[in-house]
């Protein structure tokens, strides 16, 4: 996986006596740092929140999860209960695809979110194993379901709508990609002060991922041309579903 070496560290503590002594964030802090210094991680920024783990709706998790998303970078906590002890929670996060790591439980990433979301996950893979069976008895039985015939094509070309339909899905999701991105031209610009060039250049020194290239897969590199897009968006980004 991409910038798998990037981390966010994520530390929380429930009281504001917790969070001016310092009790409980040193030991986090702790923990963190020895594990992504076994595993080679960089932690690119550390967030401290002073809240309960009861409140799902806590700023700076929202805020590590949007900078780990924008950066494909990976949430490190210290336990997993740092993040939650809500499991609908938990499952919603792994929906974000956002990769995360409790240091107490380095296993949690993987196993233990997929547990919590097992009965989704499970109906999901019924459904799409119904539909390969599907196809498979109608493949055996010699019924053409697609591609070239002889030179000639005799699958599904679709309809204009569908067409439209398809340029909407698109453009819905570069958007979303776009958007995505702000988080971190905010953190780089907040003042609005820097030239397309200059924020470009600290883009690539970041290992951000481009909009074209989200996964870094094909090792695009930030340009002037593509931050000026970008910066269109953050113009008319309100209104916006993120």
């Amino acid at each position: 996986m991409m910038n798998n070496d990037k981390c966010i560290a994520y530390l929380r503590v429930s009281t504001q006596r917790q969070g001016r002594s310092g009790l409980g964030l040193e030991a986090q802090r702790l923990a963190v740092s020895q594990l992504t210094e076994a595993r080679g991680w960089t932690v690119v920024e550390e967030l401290v929140e002073i809240e309960s783990g009861k409140n799902n709706k806590r700023p700076k998790l929202q805020e590590a999860l949007a900078i780990c998303k924008a950066m494909n970078a990976t949430l490190v906590v210290a336990k997993l209960d740092r993040l939650s002890r809500n499991a609908a929670f938990l499952t919603a996060l792994q929906e974000t695809r956002v990769k995360f790591v409790a240091c107490d439980m380095p296993e949690a990433d993987e196993t233990m979110v997929a547990m919590m979301a097992v009965m989704a996950q499970w109906e999901r893979k019924a459904i799409s194993k119904r539909t390969r069976e599907a196809l498979a008895a109608a493949k055996a039985r010699g019924q053409q379901l697609g591609a070239y015939r002889d030179g000639v094509y005799v699958g599904h070309t679709g309809t204009p709508e569908q067409a439209a339909h398809a340029r909407r899905a698109k453009a819905i999701l570069t958007t979303n990609l776009n958007l995505e991105k702000l988080v971190m031209l905010k953190r780089v610009d907040p003042q609005g002060s820097m030239s397309l060039n200059q924020i470009a250049n600290r883009f690539n020194e970041m290992g951000l991922s481009t909009v074209s290239d989200p996964d870094g897969s094909k090792g695009y590199k930030w340009t002037a041309t593509a931050v000026r897009r970008l910066k269109q968006y953050d113009k008319r980004s309100e209104g916006y579903a993120a």
